[in-house]
């Protein structure tokens, strides 16, 4: 780490990700799935990303701010070429990168790519060796790539201090602007003192925290938990440039209820999470759609501000209440109930909830989309929120009542 420490600000300053990168990914969906001979629907090929690029641009997720098409694992062949550049899959890709991020930029979105910083991705894949590092991003930048996100797998602790600086180094000299995705504290326990959150800061635009989501309630939970109960540690870390990232949105798959689908939406959106959704979207539901298609839930996130929510309130009845400030001294609160019984009356106000004695705030309800009329920060309200759901709602400042 100490070379870490000497390092200039070589990827913060890239200009980029200054508000969380929002688009598409692979994994959670579709994981590793190479077999197209018996599945040529749902392997990872160039088809695939052919098709999610077409429906991004063709039904109105690109136009939100859905940008990025992100390869994940399992898109090389086994072995590099005899130059020792990486190379896609023959089989699976026979158009090459190059042609795919062509496509891709045509639609007016932009490619991610997967490596990992070990002998081996992950998945078994060819990995990213340090002698590897400037050949990797080089290609990368000739193929029009424009993120990577670098896994850690199979490599050591001090490789992996060495490597994620080296990385951002070697991508930052290609000249191309590519986002830099880290997943180094994942790797690390997500804590200090083995993870220096300002160090990374100047490495990473966005960085892996903690476990893979999995398609369950379960693991959104887990996530989240940890995220809030180091929120401490981990919100100073988030703003412009360089985020946390919980992992991808899994609204639209299988382990998911509606409620539980608007809860994770909500609350990726007050931890200024990525929206980097990882579902079908040749068959997502209309229902999912419209959560994932929310503009002011999307308007929320890409607060220009960029500062991480917190929790603020934890009861003892299981509810929750998460508080996000954003620019023009709005802000968003997320009322979240853990129970599995019935919806539950939940009352407060909004002194209690921190927010200024003797203001009124006009109040608008994030999935309804109507405003509920102005309120006085002393006034006592009451939310009833399902089971596993969330309400939500975007406050801004209006003028003191004329008493």
């Amino acid at each position: 780490l100490a070379l870490a420490l000497a390092l200039p600000s070589v990827a913060l300053e890239n200009g980029l990700a200054r508000t969380p990168p929002m688009g598409w990914m692979s994994w959670e969906r579709f994981r590793c799935n190479v077999d197209c001979q018996a599945d040529p629907r749902n392997c990872i090929s160039e088809q695939l990303f052919f098709e999610m690029a077409d429906r991004l641009a063709e039904d109105g997720w690109r136009e939100l701010g859905y940008e990025y098409i992100n390869i994940d694992d399992c898109w090389s062949a086994k072995q590099r070429d005899a130059a020792g550049q990486l190379v896609p899959d023959p089989k699976r890709f026979p158009s090459g990168i190059k042609a795919l991020a062509d496509y891709i930029h045509a639609r007016g979105l932009k490619l991610g790519i997967y490596g990992d910083l070990g002998i081996f991705t992950c998945g078994g894949y060819p990995g990213t060796m340090l002698e590897h590092v400037k050949q990797d991003a080089e290609t990368f930048a000739a193929w029009g790539v424009d993120m990577l996100k670098l896994d850690g797998c199979y490599s050591s602790a001090e490789e992996q201090a060495k490597g994620y600086p080296e990385m951002a180094r070697a991508l930052n000299a290609t000249g191309r602007p590519i986002v830099y995705s880290c997943s180094w504290p994942a790797y690390q326990g997500g804590l200090p003192p083995k993870v220096n959150y300002s160090i990374l800061a100047e490495i990473c635009n966005l960085w892996r925290n903690y476990d893979d989501i999995q398609d369950s309630w379960e693991s959104v939970l887990s996530i989240m938990d940890w995220f809030f109960a180091n929120q401490d540690v981990l919100q100073p870390a988030a703003g412009p440039g360089h985020w946390n990232d919980p992992d991808m949105l899994i609204i639209g798959n299988f382990g998911l209820s509606y409620e539980q689908s608007r809860s994770q939406m909500a609350l990726w959106t007050v931890m200024a999470a990525p929206l980097l959704m990882s579902t079908d979207l040749r068959t997502v539901s209309p229902a999912a759609k419209e959560i994932l298609q929310n503009r002011l839930m999307i308007q929320i996130n890409q607060d220009p501000l960029g500062i991480q929510g917190r929790r603020i309130v934890k009861e003892k009845s299981h509810i929750e209440v998460f508080l996000r400030p954003l620019s023009q001294a709005a802000s968003a609160l997320v009322f979240f109930s853990r129970r599995t019984d019935m919806p539950f009356r939940y009352t407060t106000s909004l002194v209690k909830l921190h927010f200024p004695d003797d203001a009124v705030y006009e109040v608008q309800d994030v999935y309804i989309g109507k405003i509920i009329g102005a309120l006085k920060t002393a006034d006592n309200f009451s939310v009833i929120i399902n089971p596993s759901g969330v309400v939500m709602w975007y406050l801004r400042p209006v003028a003191l009542l004329v008493q």
